[in-house]
């Protein structure tokens, strides 16, 4: 965020010397309105710095009179809210967003969130989540960008970006909040809240890199994670939030706890009770309690007793106030109540979130060109079939804000508007989601049996993936399994549409279905972006930011994996690799890499160049490839850049992706697609644990995914 003046700091620093120990504190105290008596006599006692999951415009504004005018000193209170994919206007979720590979659009998703949010008077935004993830077991993969740290820090720096728009409509601003610093994602077994354990290698080489890129976007805040890191919970971690984000990074925002997660340095055994839970998140660097009042009930007393240096909570009351200064709330506490009307759910907000919800959609099959099927032909037989054809609420998926099945447009809904009367559309559910009753086949056979065409609609509801639902057997749930066997076993085309928060484990779906749509949760336009796909009307263009196991028993399997010392080729065991590292029942490679993504477009990939076979460490790799649509249609793809640096002082993976770009082609229109990449984006952290970009051989691969492509060398010298 922007640098404050000489004159906002001296009236930080006035502010700040006319407080007393009790006001302090309360500037780090966050609260939900709902939880404790007599609310607004605590804010003008100076008692409450932050509310938290305030949605109405009238409360917030009644709140911050008590703050502006009813208490001594008139400080207003910041406004936190989780606003994850979209507030009233839900977008797809966080992890289908990725899959756009889309910077821009998702700048222009996050911004409409924002210009939606800010007219109740948010003015802290708890997003982006940019954890990165290996374990689609664990829930909250949903929420973030998934398991790679480059595309992953491209898409939170637009997020902080359409968060922190200084042009929202109302004048408003807002502060993101990325989160969970950090490694939440790392979680034991996918169990949400669990125990985490990697190296400070792997902690700088794969986890802190998303947020230091949100960071130099200029995000003003960050929360904390529940887990631990080495042995010490990230709340009370001196080391992360300490010496890398002040020391290193020199962040000068605000660090928040997540929900009462101080409270939980007891459970963790790390602190002995409350008081000491106090002193361990104030010392390390926590500025922000939130939910816990643990600083409420113990920080005065903590300063009076000499355990805790007042210049302590200083240094935390002084980012408070810069960032209320930052965000305008002295000079503009209130919020225009009469404005919601006009921006929430705006034709120009739905319209964007169709447009994402079809460029976040992959195509993971399309055998003999299945689809587009085709919208013009009069009296085909369809049938949609499935627990989520006519389904709304699942659409939203986790963390949906305030969105509402009201405003969704189901996928049998989104197929009426594509079709009109072409076409004879019957409709079943087969069978529930979660197999919570035994399922009769029976009407969903005879709809497949009479119908030209069946689309089979399966998947998660939206209450099967976000926090605290992780799930150790993630195939579909219930008997939707069952329900695709029976239907295959008619012999008619089956078209999947896939509706879930998580890679799921499907290779027998995969098999079953001629083409298969991955269209997640989708958001309150999901049914017409995927009916829109479904009859050509748009291209699919989107590549999955995660990988997809073929079982459980892979995870974590990830493109971006070490070689060993006992490697098999492409993954495949072959019959004289006895003694190599490889499963003996399943393929090392994943069902769908990461990357992948098919188009109804078909694009030839050829005369790769490397431009600067020899290139010094502060030089730039220069490499290009040309890019031919071979189709029939239009389409954009996401032209990808990958390297490998083949010996190091540090064990490298045998790809990581460096660049990557969007790029729509014409019916039989060739373009070149040159990449510039720095070479001092191509390090690592080294033996001395500091970053370093090692002479040595590289091998460079451009191309569709990450696991194939045209593959050339280069020398770092």
């Amino acid at each position: 965020m922007q640098k404050l003046s000489a004159a906002i700091e001296k009236r930080v620093e006035d502010l700040l010397s006319r407080m007393t120990l009790e006001e302090k504190v309360g500037q780090l105290v966050q609260v939900d309105l709902y939880k404790i008596p007599d609310f607004e006599t605590a804010i003008k006692e100076g008692h409450v710095g932050s509310l938290l999951s305030s949605f109405d415009a009238q409360n917030n504004n009644r709140f911050q009179k008590a703050a502006v005018e009813g208490s001594r000193l008139g400080i207003p209170l910041l406004v936190g809210n989780d606003v994850i994919h979209g507030y009233r206007t839900v977008f797809p979720i966080p992890l289908a967003l990725a899959c756009t590979w889309n910077p821009d659009l998702v700048e222009k998703a996050t911004r409409i969130a924002a210009e939606e949010a800010a007219t109740v008077g948010t003015s802290w935004i708890y997003a982006p989540m940019v954890d990165i993830s290996r374990e689609p077991r664990w829930g909250r993969i949903a929420e973030g960008a998934g398991e790679d740290p480059f595309l992953g820090g491209r898409l939170a720096e637009a997020q902080v970006r359409g968060i922190q728009s200084a042009e929202l409509t109302n004048g408003w601003q807002i502060v993101a909040c990325p989160k969970h610093y950090v490694g939440y994602g790392a979680v034991e077994a996918g169990r949400e809240y669990n125990t985490t354990d990697f190296s400070e290698r792997t902690l700088r080489d794969l986890y802190l890199p998303p947020f230091k890129a949100a960071f130099d976007a200029g995000a003003g805040s960050v929360m904390s994670a529940f887990n631990e890191i080495g042995g010490i919970p990230a709340t009370a971690n001196a080391f992360t939030l300490q010496t890398v984000l002040r020391d290193e990074w020199g962040f000068d925002g605000v660090v928040v706890s997540d929900y009462t997660s101080v409270a939980e340095l007891i459970n963790h055994g790390f602190a002995a009770n409350m008081k000491e839970a106090a002193r361990l998140s104030i010392l390390a660097g926590l500025d922000v309690d939130m939910m816990s009042n643990a600083y409420l009930d113990y920080l005065p007393e903590l300063v009076n007793e000499g355990t805790v240096p007042i210049e302590a909570v200083d240094r935390a009351v002084r980012r408070v106030l810069q960032l209320k200064f930052r965000l305008g709330l002295f000079e503009k506490p209130y919020v225009d109540e009469t404005l919601a009307p006009g921006i929430i759910l705006k034709t120009e907000s739905r319209d964007a979130a169709r447009e994402t919800a079809e460029k976040a959609a992959v195509l993971l099959k399309n055998e003999g060109g299945l689809l587009p099927l085709a919208p013009n032909q009069q009296k085909q037989k369809i049938a949609l079939i499935g627990p989520l054809a006519d389904n709304k609420e699942a659409l939203l998926g986790t963390w949906a804000g305030q969105g509402q099945p009201e405003d969704v447009i189901s996928i049998l809904e989104g197929i009426q508007g594509v079709l009109g009367e072409k076409a004879e559309l019957t409709c079943v559910p087969g069978c529930d989601i979660k197999g919570a009753t035994a399922p009769d086949f029976g009407p969903a056979l005879a709809a497949a049996q009479a119908a030209d065409v069946v689309i089979v609609a399966l998947g998660e509801s939206a209450d099967m993936s976000g926090e605290a639902h992780s799930r150790a057997i993630i195939g579909l749930p219930g008997h939707q399994q069952a329900l695709l066997d029976a239907l295959h076993a008619t012999g008619k085309p089956l078209v999947g549409v896939l509706l879930c928060g998580r890679p799921l484990v499907i290779p027998r779906m995969a098999e079953q279905v001629g083409a298969l749509l991955l269209a997640w949760h989708g958001g309150v336009e999901a049914g017409a972006a995927i009916a829109n796909l479904l009859f050509g009307k748009s291209n699919p263009s989107g590549k999955l930011a995660v990988s997809f196991p073929w079982t459980e028993g892979q995870i974590p399997v990830y493109y971006s994996h070490k070689n060993t010392g006992r490697p098999i080729d492409q993954g495949v065991r072959q019959f004289d690799e006895e003694y190599k590292s490889f499963y003996l029942d399943v393929p090392n490679t994943p069902l769908f890499p990461f990357g992948f993504g098919l188009s109804y477009s078909q694009f030839d990939y050829s005369d790769l160049r490397v431009e600067t076979p020899s290139v010094g460490v502060d030089g730039t790799l220069v490499a290009s490839a040309t890019l031919t649509n071979v189709g029939k249609v239009a389409g954009e793809e996401t032209v990808q850049l990958y390297v490998r640096d083949l010996f190091g002082s540090v064990t490298r993976p045998v790809k990581e992706l460096k660049g990557f770009q969007k790029v729509t082609l014409q019916p039989s229109e060739s373009r070149t697609v040159r990449f510039e990449i720095p070479v001092s984006t191509l390090g690592f952290i080294g033996l001395d644990l500091k970053y370093t970009v090692e002479p040595g051989d590289f091998k460079v691969w451009i191309g569709p995914d990450s696991a194939s492509g045209l593959e050339g060398s280069f020398r770092v010298v």
